[in-house]
Formats: structure tokens, C-alpha cells, sequence
């Protein structure tokens, strides 16, 4: 189906274009932005009042797809991402059964083609089962579809694992995405800190990422390793981060809504919608990550999406399980973020879309230019919405945004040049 874009502000950050022009679509790609004469559309939208963009790439998505089935079905998220503008995105592998096996990327993603929503990436498991002991079949994974190698949430305990995985994935060209925590240091519920000691939860200190950092940082240097650092939290981390790209090394990393826009003293009153994890630190790390974000520190911006059952936030905090919904928030956030900050609309949606692309093997995500793939979001910028978490399409409804007013939202969404919402 042709479509014709008209009215709207095209702005592609990779490019730095920003100017109202009609986008013409045509076979799954951009055939033409302004001079769109003598283009038969099958279907006009318009998007008069609207910004048309680049469709957003999250790399940080929980499907619950297989294995946890009762906390997100495939389609419920798949509906949820592109309905917040969301076309390409990473799922991890801490699935049941763990995808650390060929067959079982193949079928997820053979089923989430089937969805006729957003572009999926998976993300293979670094080790077996997750375990740490044994390094999973980094080539037949890659060959499957898997973009990268990642632990998820889960530490590894034995530092000569880790270099071997570092030194394999070197020398294949493979990326290993790490989050980085120290696994004896990161046990506990609430950021180390007064709030943390006043409610009696245990702590987890900075130096349990930044003790993280520093290993992998060092491995980086004697293995030639590329690394990707999954959701930073820290002011200490954002330096250690600055400090290794300055020397040079293949270094990037993201943050999550929650930690870039929160801090620990929205727990509140024990509020299980907020246990996250990583867990929400103080206004000085806040701050910190926000200006590592603008200042291109920190490569993207995440929802770190976790859908979570009901009954499993029900429990006392330091009993429920950590995690939010936020595929249907990534777009306001980021632009409340670039608002609030002073960076701008550009640099707001950079982190979301652009940006987040580099790391992906998907040629013209994260862009909108003539000749590239149609994965398009059209932004209504000024709608104004309350986030109610009925009324969320993922079906984990936790989030610590719930109440909220929010400026902006996805009017249209197209993956290859498919209408698929809106």
C-alpha cells in the first residue's frame, strides 16, 4: 500500500533534518520526503500538528516469551511497543527456558513476525542457562538472529568466565552486553543511602556497579572486546563510562526512564512500583545521568520494559519483584526529558531513535531519509494524558509513572511502511 504522509514537521535526527515536508511511502520504504508530486497515495495520513520521526528502538524489553506467558504474552507487548512508537526493539534472554539455543531464537522470532508489529532483536545468553559457567554457542546463536550476548540481570561470579566470553566475542566481532553489578554487592532492594537505612531495606552501594565497571573495563583492554553497558545508574558510573571512551575504548551504554526521571525517595511508603532494578539512587546520580545523556556519554535512552504480574507487587517491597511496564512511556519520557533538561527535541529523540540504532545489525532503523525502510512514528506532541495502568496495552500494568500527566504520544505507527497503529 502507498501512503502519503502530509503536514507534518519532519525531523530525522541522524540527519539533522527538521522542516515540514510530505513523506511519501511505497513498498516498505521512504520514496520521497517534500517533492512528493505525481505520487499516488492509496491512503493519506495527516499529521498536520504532528512530527513525523523515526520509529523508536528500544534495546531493553522483557517479552515474558517463553516461559512466563501469565506475565506478558508475545502479542499483548508487541501491541504495547507500537503503540508507543516503538518499531525495532531488544528482548533478553532471562526467559524459561533461557535463550541460549538456536531453535528457540528461531522461534521467537518467527512468532513475533507474526505479530505485524514491531521489529524484534534478540539478545542470545552469554553463558548456559544463564549459570556462568559455560559459554553458549556464540555463532550458531548469531546465525539464528541474535545480535549480541548478554547475562540479563545476573551477574557473573567468575571473573575468568567473563574473559573468556570477552575474548571469544573479540574475536568473532561479536557485541556482549553487560549490566554491570558486582554479584556479591547488588543483592539488595534500595539504593545504599539514608532513605534505604530509614525504611530498613537492604542497600546496594555505587560501588557495586562501579567495581563492575572497572572489570570490564580492564577485560575490555586486554581482550579487544566491544561491550555495551545495559542501564547505568550512578554519577560514579557516568564518569568511569566517560573516562573509558576518552581512552578510546569500544565502549556504549544506555539508561533506563526510571533511573534518568526517578529517584529512591519515590519508593515513598514502601511503593512496590518502584522496585526496580537497578535500584533508584539519589538526585546527584540522577542528574549526573541526565547530563551524560545530553552530553552523548551515555548512548540511548531505555524503557527497560518488565512487565510484572499483579500478585508479584502485591508482596511486602523487598518481597515483590523488580520491574515496570514502560514501551507505551519511552516516547513522553523522553520528550519530558528533553523539555526539562534543555537539550531539545532533537537530542531528545536522538537517544530514542538514531542513537539506540548504531548498536542493531538493521540497516535504516533509527532514520528517515528517501530510500530507507519505512519504520516511522508520527508524535502528537502536544496531547496532554493522564498514565493510567488499565488502560496500558502491556499486560504488566505496574509502572512508577502510574498518575502522572504526560505531554505526547504516538499517533501512527509504521513498520515497513505498515500502518500498525493508529
Amino acid at each position: 500500500m502507498n501512503i502519503l504522509i502530509t503536514n507534518g514537521r519532519v525531523i530525522d535526527p541522524a540527519a539533522g533534518f527538521d522542516q515540514r515536508a510530505d513523506v511519501a511511502l511505497a513498498d516498505g520504504k521512504v520514496s520521497g520526503i517534500g517533492d512528493v508530486s505525481g505520487f499516488k497515495a492509496d491512503r493519506t495520513l495527516d499529521a498536520a500538528g504532528c512530527i513525523v520521526a523515526p520509529g523508536l528502538v528500544d534495546l531493553a524489553a522483557r517479552l515474558r516469551e517463553p516461559g512466563y506467558e501469565h506475565e506478558g504474552m508475545l502479542g499483548s507487548e508487541m501491541a504495547a511497543a507500537v503503540a508507543g512508537g516503538v518499531t525495532s526493539l531488544v528482548c533478553l534472554p532471562d526467559t524459561d527456558p533461557v535463550l541460549d539455543e538456536p531453535g528457540l531464537i528461531e522461534m521467537l522470532r518467527f512468532r513475533a513476525s507474526k505479530q505485524n508489529g514491531a521489529r524484534l532483536f534478540p539478545l542470545g545468553a552469554l553463558t548456559r542457562n544463564l549459570a556462568g559457567e559455560v559459554l553458549t554457542e556464540m555463532a550458531a546463536l548469531t546465525e539464528a538472529g541474535c545480535i549480541g550476548f548478554t547475562q540479563a540481570d545476573v551477574a557473573l561470579a567468575d571473573t575468568q568466565v567473563l574473559q573468556r566470553a570477552l575474548l571469544y566475542a573479540s574475536t568473532f566481532g561479536y557485541t556482549v552486553w553487560l549490566r554491570p553489578q558486582d554479584r556479591d554487592l547488588g543483592k539488595g532492594v534500595a539504593a545504599s543511602g539514608p532513605l534505604a537505612t530509614r525504611l530498613g531495606l537492604s542497600g546496594v552501594p555505587v560501588a557495586a556497579e562501579t567495581i563492575a565497571i572497572f572489570t570490564i573495563v580492564e577485560l575490555m583492554k586486554s581482550t579487544g572486546a566491544r561491550v555495551h553497558l545495559c542501564r547505568l545508574s550512578s554519577a560514579a558510573g557516568v564518569q568511569l563510562v566517560r573516562e573509558a571512551k576518552a581512552a578510546g575504548l569500544p565502549l556504549t551504554c544506555d539508561v533506563s526512564i526510571n533511573s534518568l526521571l526517578l529517584i529512591d525517595t519515590d519508593i515513598g511508603y514502601f511503593d512496590s512500583r518502584a522496585r526496580l532494578n537497578p535500584p533508584l539512587r539519589q538526585q546527584r546520580d540522577r542528574d549526573a545521568l541526565s547530563a551524560g545523556l545530553a552530553d552523548g556519554t551515555i548512548d540511548a535512552l531505555v524503557s527497560d520494559h518488565t512487565p510484572v504480574d499483579a500478585d508479584a507487587k502485591t508482596l511486602p517491597f523487598a518481597e515483590s519483584e523488580a520491574g515496570a511496564t514502560g514501551l507505551e512511556l519511552l516516547l513522553p519520557l523522553a520528550l519530558q526529558w528533553g523539555e526539562q533538561s534543555g537539550v531539545g527535541l532533537m537530542r531528545a529523540l536522538r537517544v530514542v531513535t538514531s542513537a539506540p540504532a548504531r548498536l542493531l545489525t538493521a540497516a535504516g532503523a533509527g532514520q528517515l531519509t528517501t530510500g530507507g525502510v519505512a519504520d516511522i512514528c508520527v508524535i502528537d506532541p502536544e496531547i496532554e494524558w493522564q498514565v493510567q495502568p488499565e488502560t496500558l496495552r502491556s499486560h504488566g500494568k505496574s509502572t512508577p509513572f502510574a498518575g502522572y500527566a504526560l505531554r505526547g504520544r504516538a499517533r501512527h505507527t509504521l513498520v515497513a511502511g505498515r500502518l500498525v497503529h493508529g
